[in-house]
């Protein structure tokens, strides 16, 4: 979008400033709108799984503004010629299932004939305009929580390697297909200074963008990190997503390494993630009731990864074990 001319308005009270997860344009004192969209191609081969996946992911941008989604519609791309129209029926089913496990409701859609499968959603959900969260407000001495294992892209890589355990797939197609509802209810609750979610970018990616945001410095724990079965045995093989090394190269100019952090730790903090969990900047006040909490809640993974540092204007990331410090 670099180049277009994109005029401010008052009501949109999150646009692209920020690189957050999702719009938000306040319609009233009470209302304001949220909305998102995500596609992609499949990462695994059962279409009712794969849309399960990929439903989870689109939801989880409106999660991660604390705001509560309320429709969908869908987005396909589909090889009509090539591909029996049951594979679309069953990826439509396991959205639907995940959209309306969100409580939402699905509204329509769009479809092209397309020579790849894609498919995802765009969501609507709605927030108070006085309690949105977005990327922006982190605080020194912030801990920073995750709530899902990372690794999606590796154990993907490995799976379409065709050398990945079941075992492997089953943890990671779990992680996916778990909607981070049920962290954000918990979230809501407590005072988060900034939040998002871990997709694409890769764990440092996103949290770079919250740190651009609230122009501050983090650590990261590499040995705090949750890690999906198998992350590591694969990493150590550089079986890897490109993806990965994509988002190595573009963003190690901002991460200094500490001496006990291994050179696997360092390709999977930047793995891409699909279905990533939530990424919380938490006042160290509230950190030990929220954990307790979202443990409760089902979310199992959740742990400290790391820390808000000192305030600065080119923000960076110093990858650390904590047990060393």
């Amino acid at each position: 979008m670099r180049g277009l001319d994109i005029k401010p308005h008052p009501d949109l009270l999150v646009g692209i400033d920020h690189h957050d997860d999702s719009a938000v344009f306040k319609l009233s004192d009470e209302i304001a709108m949220v909305q998102s969209l995500d596609f992609f191609t499949p990462i695994v081969d059962d279409p009712y799984t794969f849309g399960q996946i990929t439903a989870a992911n689109a939801l989880s941008d409106i999660y991660a503004m604390g705001a509560r989604p309320l429709t969908a519609l869908n987005i396909v791309g589909f090889p009509v010629d090539d591909m029996d129209n049951e594979v679309l029926k069953d990826i439509l089913r396991g959205g639907l299932n995940k959209i309306e496990e969100a409580g939402a409701v699905l509204a329509g859609g769009h479809s092209i004939k397309d020579d790849e499968l894609k498919y995802g959603l765009s969501v609507t959900g709605v927030v108070h305009p006085d309690k949105m969260i977005s990327n922006k407000g982190s605080q020194p001495g912030d801990a920073l929580i995750l709530t899902k294992a990372l690794g999606t892209g590796i154990v993907a890589t490995a799976l379409k390697q065709q050398i990945a355990l079941d075992d492997h797939v089953d943890a990671m197609v779990a992680s996916m297909i778990q909607l981070n509802k049920y962290a954000a209810d918990v979230a809501v609750k407590y005072p988060i200074s900034a939040m998002t979610d871990v997709t694409g970018y890769g764990l440092i990616g996103h949290l770079l963008e919250m740190l651009d945001a609230s122009e501050m410095n983090a650590v990261i724990f590499t040995d705090q990190l949750p890690l999906l079965p198998g992350t590591l045995d694969w990493a150590a093989k550089k079986v890897v997503p490109g993806g990965l090394l994509t988002n190595r190269k573009f963003y190690k100019p901002r991460i200094s390494v500490g001496s006990k952090v291994s050179k696997v730790m360092e390709l999977i903090v930047v793995d891409p993630q699909t279905s990533g969990g939530l990424l919380m900047s938490v006042p160290p006040a509230s950190v030990g009731n929220l954990l307790h909490d979202l443990h409760v809640q089902g979310v199992e993974q959740a742990r400290i990864v790391g820390e808000i540092g000192k305030r600065g204007l080119k923000p960076s990331i110093s990858l650390a074990s904590r047990r060393s410090r």
